[in-house]
């Protein structure tokens, strides 16, 4: 089994603590936060891809 995309128990930790906040929230709320956390990875992958683009020059 490939274990390179595992997450450590720390993150599986994180990931219970915001398990439990999800559902307490209403829907109008998770809506709000499942965009905003889509856009927070978008910027993030673009950083990335800006970050090696630049390094490979």
């Amino acid at each position: 089994m490939d274990k390179t995309n595992q997450l450590t128990l720390e993150q599986e930790f994180k990931l219970a603590i915001y398990r439990q906040k999800v559902y307490k929230l209403n829907n109008k709320l998770l809506k709000k936060h499942v965009i905003a956390t889509l856009k927070q990875m978008i910027i993030k992958d673009n950083m990335i891809k800006f970050f090696i683009k630049n390094s490979m020059s």
